[in-house]
């Protein structure tokens, strides 16, 4: 099965990423968006040619619960897992919120499967990875790469097409795919109001 890693990005950024991996054959293939093209549309495009059985997505997909009346939910910022994970809260990135919950509709449209929300920062300290400079200069890259990589033997990744910390964000949401159909994915949050699987 095809599986989908996105590191979700401004609109007209051309910081939008998708590693595409088939864990059993270890393909595994990059696609960017353009600076001032519509990453959403870019981004529904892709996903609708590849048909990928499993989208993992960086960005949240949810509003706090106090904004749907759930019990118990009473943070106007955060959600569980943001509070578990100390992620950003989906009320400061905003629009990013509100783009990733309108792109999980049109994929539901587009007979696609939804999307689960993954936090790639999560993964690259669960591997260690801040320790070889991750998110820092575009030096750090390779060296992150050879940390990642012997984890996931499986996936043939040519270092020379990861140019961003964009693509590595991306290769880690993919990593979280790979790990949810392993069974081995860490689970944020709380179901009814929004979870992130690392």
């Amino acid at each position: 099965m095809l599986l989908c890693g996105v590191d979700y990005g401004s609109k007209l950024a051309g910081t939008t990423a998708l590693c595409f991996g088939e864990p059993g054959t270890g393909q595994t293939f990059f696609r960017k968006s353009a600076k001032n093209q519509d990453a959403d549309q870019f981004l529904l495009n892709e996903l609708q040619l590849y048909k990928p059985g499993l989208i993992f997505l960086d960005a949240p997909l949810s509003l706090p619960g106090v904004y749907r009346g759930l019990p118990g939910c009473h943070n106007y910022f955060y959600r569980q897992a943001d509070k578990q994970l100390k992620a950003m809260s989906p009320m400061f990135l905003g629009g990013l919120t509100a783009r990733a919950m309108q792109l999980q509709e049109r994929l539901l449209q587009a007979g696609l499967p939804p999307a689960y929300e993954t936090y790639p920062s999560a993964q690259a300290r669960q591997l260690n990875l801040p320790e070889e400079g991750y998110k820092r200069e575009s030096a750090s890259i390779e060296p992150v790469l050879q940390k990642v990589l012997p984890h996931y033997p499986s996936l043939r990744i040519a270092p020379e097409s990861v140019t961003s910390w964009h693509h590595v964000d991306a290769l880690l949401a993919l990593i979280s795919a790979i790990r949810f159909t392993e069974g081995k994915q860490e689970e944020y949050g709380d179901a009814a109001e929004g979870m992130i699987l690392v």
